[in-house]
């Protein structure tokens, strides 16, 4: 794979960053950690070699929550509460929440991980109608 630019941004857009790496894998995780830690059905993360991140702004606005038993992390921004991403606890890699970047990946996700961990009516939810914007 080739080296990728990755821009993005919390929602309040008080927090703006850049990367550039390559793109190893693009993964929605169901474990019940990124279930409850993005209050979804799961974690749509990609995972680059490590690169540094590229605060454009906001930089003070950025916390990190390391979980006290487990190797896991979430950083989001202070304002909003989104995601960003953040440099492993081992520094091998860059976890980018897919959600924060500001346009289209170059890469597609490959793995519905811990799948049995998912949400009892993720898959009902998947088939549910489709809509534009809210239904009537």
């Amino acid at each position: 794979m080739n080296e990728a630019t990755y821009k993005g941004s919390c929602l309040c857009e008080s927090v703006i960053y850049e990367i550039t790496s390559e793109p190893q894998q693009f993964y929605l995780c169901h474990c019940e950690q990124c279930r409850k830690i993005t209050g979804s059905a799961f974690a749509s993360n990609i995972l680059t070699k490590t690169a540094e991140i590229v605060w454009l702004s906001g930089s003070g606005k950025i916390r990190r929550y390391d979980h006290p038993t487990r190797d896991f992390t979430k950083v989001f921004c202070t304002e909003c509460g989104s995601g960003l991403p953040f440099v492993t606890k081992s520094k091998k890699r860059v976890i980018i929440p897919a959600g924060s970047l500001n346009s289209e990946t170059v890469i597609l996700p490959s793995n519905n991980i811990f799948w049995g961990d998912k949400s009892g009516w993720i898959e009902t939810g998947l088939k549910a109608k489709h809509c534009e914007d809210f239904p009537e």
